[in-house]
């Protein structure tokens, strides 16, 4: 056995000791070589580990051209990687087959990684890929929350198809980056006719589609509903602007304001702390009501805007919302399009979950007013079969986007740019770089089909139906608030008339918990008029009626003990 005692000096000079060391090494009869790395310290040097390596590890790192990290260029040779490849895929169906069979959600305390025994820093040495994903069974899944489960039933899952996640894996294995056409054509031009085929999809208006015109609208894709919202939010400023000064533009937006309801997501009120406008001053939050179903009225719109007015604020942008986090409900998009046609603002449509819907004729007509909006996006990884991230947006005038968005370096110059004749989606979006999403969406467009995507959305409404029904019919617990016309269902325990609201509210966290911590599913709740309430999000692509049952039972006999027990000793 040799050892060597590597200075603590940058990695350059401790390799140069390492190879000055290897020739003794070489012609030594030893099969096992130490590294021993100190740390200087105020006290001396301080030795953090020994690095065991075999005879030929330490001789091919010395010698090798990435000398400086001790590895090899690359880590995997493409023979490795077709083995290791065929065997990551078999892990995933084996996870996924296997779901189903672990506590949906994962019960690990804060901080369990490093209580595993997690190393503090990175390995010197590359580690073998069988170690690594020995890892990945060993670290990682114990701290898994299990969303492919079936009996998942909280936030709004991510549907991810199979062809999707074969579409990710493309994505990767082919890498290319999508800033700019000359950048990868393919890549600009499959996600053009990805969108128009959502945007016909979905019944959306034709001015959304790519080629409408210089002056005409297109989609692109984001990240996500909140890139998106902000991206707009941008482009309602610059049409703001046009004509305008530099001083003066920035005058007018130091009094813009941005409307929405109070049961608009959070990312409304994220992308205005972004962007710099003040919550407490600007941002104005519209109140809902149980008797209107919780969607954002136009006649109160209109009432907070002419009160703007009047105060010389100037108001310019709506969010209207499709498919609430909390209930699904649906803002009246029509009457409040024709509030801001009246005032001039820009009118954004959350549609992140409920645009999903419009795939099937008969959900359209509740949403028809989506054609009078000036932009609009929908999370394909919410109901469409495509893994997160995958955010589809569309604006009806490309033009207030590119003069929010678009700046062209030196280095990104090129004719075909300057031609006019190809989208560069670098002016699109926040970031520069971008990811060829698109593959993922042609796969899952192509695999499922028209009809396929059709039956899955429908089917999660079934789904829901199942669980609702169940709750009408079930004596310990009841609806919250009725059920729209999607895929989820609010309910609560039913307790007597007269209950002290605090009780309900306590009383139905304690179910919460009681359900989630029998690891059989998993649910979240949400405030709707300061009603404590629980949510039942169906769906999933291996979500089945049988899975929907057992949910149901899980939930009503906690609900029965807990009710139980009130009874036994009173809600006290």
């Amino acid at each position: 056995m040799l050892t060597f005692a590597l200075p603590t000096l940058d990695s350059r000079a401790a390799m140069v000791v390492a190879c000055a060391s290897a020739a003794a090494v070489a012609a030594s009869a030893t099969t096992i070589v130490y590294l021993e790395w100190r740390r200087r310290s105020q006290d001396g040097d301080t030795t953090i580990r020994m690095t065991p390596l075999t005879k030929r590890q330490f001789v091919e790192s010395a010698a090798s051209d990435d000398g400086e990290r001790g590895r090899k260029k690359d880590a995997m040779t493409l023979a490795e990687f077709r083995v290791q490849g065929h065997a990551m895929v078999d892990w995933i169906c084996e996870y996924r087959a296997g779901a189903h069979e672990r506590p949906v959600r994962c019960r690990v305390a804060p901080d369990y990684l490093r209580a595993l025994g997690f190393p503090e820093e990175a390995p010197f040495m590359g580690e073998p890929w069988e170690t690594i994903m020995g890892d990945i069974d060993r670290l990682i899944v114990p701290g898994l929350t299990h969303w492919e489960s079936p009996r998942f039933a909280a936030y709004f899952k991510p549907h991810a198809s199979l062809a999707s996640v074969l579409g990710e894996l493309m994505c990767a294995g082919l890498n290319v980056m999508g800033f700019s056409w000359i950048a990868s054509p393919a890549c600009t031009e499959l996600e053009v006719h990805m969108m128009d085929w959502l945007a016909r999809l979905l019944d959306l208006p034709a001015g959304f589609l790519s080629g409408s015109g210089e002056y005409g609208g297109g989609g692109v894709i984001q990240g996500s509903a909140g890139e998106a919202i902000i991206c707009c939010l941008l482009a309602a400023r610059a049409r703001a602007a046009e004509g305008l000064e530099e001083e003066e533009a920035a005058a007018r937006w130091s009094r813009m304001t941005v409307y929405t309801s109070d049961q608009a997501h959070s990312i409304v009120q994220n992308a205005c702390m972004i962007l710099g406008i003040p919550l407490a001053t600007r941002f104005r939050v519209i109140k809902t009501h149980r008797r209107h179903g919780f969607r954002l009225q136009a006649a109160a719109l209109r009432k907070r805007i002419k009160a703007d007015v009047r105060d010389g604020f100037l108001p310019l942008f709506v969010v209207a919302t499709t498919g609430t986090t909390s209930s699904t409900a649906v803002d009246d998009v029509e009457s409040i399009a024709g509030v801001c046609a009246e005032h001039g603002l820009w009118l954004h449509v959350d549609a992140a979950y409920g645009g999903a819907y419009r795939v099937c004729p008969e959900f359209r007509a509740e949403t028809a007013g989506v054609r009078l909006a000036d932009s609009y996006v929908v999370n394909l990884h919410k109901k469409l079969l495509v893994n997160f991230d995958c955010a589809a947006m569309w604006v009806a005038h490309r033009r207030h986007l590119l003069a929010a968005l678009s700046l062209t370096p030196e280095y990104l110059r090129n004719k075909a740019s300057e031609s006019g004749a190809v989208v560069d989606f670098k002016d699109w979006q926040l970031p520069l770089g971008r990811r060829f999403r698109a593959l993922k969406v042609w796969f899952v467009l192509r695999s499922f089909g028209v009809r396929g995507l059709r039956e899955h959305v429908r089917r999660s409404v079934a789904l829901a139906q199942r669980f609702e029904a169940a709750v009408e019919e079930s004596v310990a617990l009841e609806m919250a608030v009725p059920r729209g016309s999607m895929a989820l269902v609010c309910f609560r325990l039913a307790l007597p008339a007269g209950t002290p609201a605090d009780q309900v509210r306590r009383l139905n966290a304690t179910l919460l918990d009681d359900v989630n911590e029998t690891g059989k599913t998993f649910i979240i709740h949400t405030v709707l008029d300061e009603d404590y309430v629980l949510r039942f999000a169906a769906g999933g692509v291996e979500q089945t009626f049988e899975d929907v049952d057992d949910i149901f039972n899980v939930i009503e006999e906690c609900a029965e003990n807990l009710l139980k027990v009130v009874k036994a000793t009173g809600p006290a």
